[in-house]
């Protein structure tokens, strides 16, 4: 059995290799851009207006100004501004030719197509000509995984079409004789079938492109004709259960039989112990546990980050400091815990009612798992924990 430490050690070091493909921005969500995107234009390309207010010279703020015109954003106006005069104009409209300020509606008295300014000078409201961004720079990094803001910036810079690594094919399988699919009400002994569903999800959630191939019963040669299969299509491959010492967990001795080798088959964490992972030379092989809590951990903790690195993801699943809301205890230490918590509104967080790793509806409300190391029984009110949001 190794830590967790060693197992996060053994999985970085593989990831699947995936080629360049040029996307649709539009389509890029969620996406990691393989290549620097550039803008080709100034932002703002002109001096332009921040506020709705009046466009003048900073020299007659003092005076009774005749408006020349109304100009909305988009349009222009039909000429300079000269003495004594300034333009009503809308936020984003461009300057006119002889302003250099801006005072806001709010702080002027119009009347009889005058104005008068009635605040205090302060800013002067222009967005300047390329104070956010110059033509040439670099205004997303290879790396980034692509959110919504990331689109409107792409757009603003005419990036229609994006670099983005393709995304790994991860193949699904569930064994189990007691596996029915959610649209079948389940019979004696029998549970329906939550890991592939979440899995899938998790799956899609990381970036990575889900592939199901169904229940394998708990007999040897269909789960490995399944497995077979799915090597063959698939970037990485997930089987759960089977992987733990009863008399019909026969996962590990399948991927033996198919040609793969296994690293590691145990790990001192809780939940997630039996947790195994193996290489094929066309393939990466996890069998996460059949319990729903283990198999969804230890796929945030192991699977994910590699689907993100095979996408070339320049940040990985990182964990973020909170303070416990109140005392922690537990009997046993020799595994490392992964503790599903509540957050406060303070930040803090609290464990969530949470009855093991089969107790599937404890993750829906928890904002993360918080991380108790091997030989920590007790964590007092106020302490600060490393928590893996979720």
């Amino acid at each position: 059995m190794i830590t967790y430490e060693e197992a996060h050690t053994i999985t970085k070091q593989y990831k699947p290799e995936k080629d360049i493909e040029f996307i649709p921005f539009m389509d890029s969500l969620a996406r990691v851009l393989a290549e620097d995107i550039k803008s080709d234009i100034d932002m703002p390309p002109f001096n332009k207006t921040a506020v709705d207010g009046y466009a003048c010279r900073r020299v007659d703020l003092g005076r009774e100004l005749i408006i020349n015109e109304v100009v909305p954003a988009g349009q222009v106006a039909s000429g300079p501004v000269t003495e004594g005069r300034c333009v009503k104009i809308m936020t984003g409209a461009a300057m006119p030719e002889g302003t250099d300020w801006v005072f806001m509606v709010e702080d002027a008295e119009e009347q009889d197509g005058r104005v008068r300014f009635t605040g205090k000078a302060g800013k002067d409201n222009i967005a300047k000509l390329g104070e956010d961004i110059r033509v040439g720079d670099t205004v997303l990094k290879a790396g980034k995984i692509i959110v919504p803001q990331d689109i409107a910036v792409m757009a603003t810079v005419g990036a229609v079409m994006v670099a983005v690594k393709q995304r790994p094919v991860v193949g699904v399988i569930s064994t189990g004789n007691e596996l029915v699919e959610p649209r079948h009400k389940p019979g004696p002994a029998q549970i329906r079938n939550s890991n592939a569903c979440q899995l899938i999800a998790q799956v899609t959630r990381a970036g990575g492109k889900a592939v199901y191939y169904g229940i394998a019963p708990d007999d040897e040669e269909p789960t490995l004709n399944m497995l077979s299969k799915a090597i063959k299509e698939c970037d990485i491959v997930l089987l759960t259960g089977g992987v733990s010492m009863g008399d019909y967990d026969e996962v590990p001795a399948v991927m033996k039989k198919a040609g793969v080798q296994i690293l590691f088959d145990r790990i001192a964490v809780q939940p997630g112990k039996p947790t195994t992972f193996g290489v094929h030379d066309e393939a990466l092989i996890f069998g996460l546990p059949g319990n729903p809590v283990s198999s969804f951990i230890q796929f945030e903790m192991l699977v994910r980050p590699m689907i993100m690195r095979a996408m070339g993801a320049d940040t990985g699943c990182e964990f973020r400091k909170h303070k416990l809301a109140g005392n922690f205890t537990r009997r046993r230490t020799r595994r490392l815990a992964w503790v599903p918590v509540l957050i406060n509104d303070d930040e803090t967080v609290v464990p969530v009612e949470y009855h093991g790793s089969a107790h599937i509806n404890a993750l829906p409300g928890a904002y993360g798992v918080m991380k108790v190391p091997i030989g920590v029984g007790e964590i007092k009110k106020g302490e600060i924990v490393d928590v893996r949001q979720i």
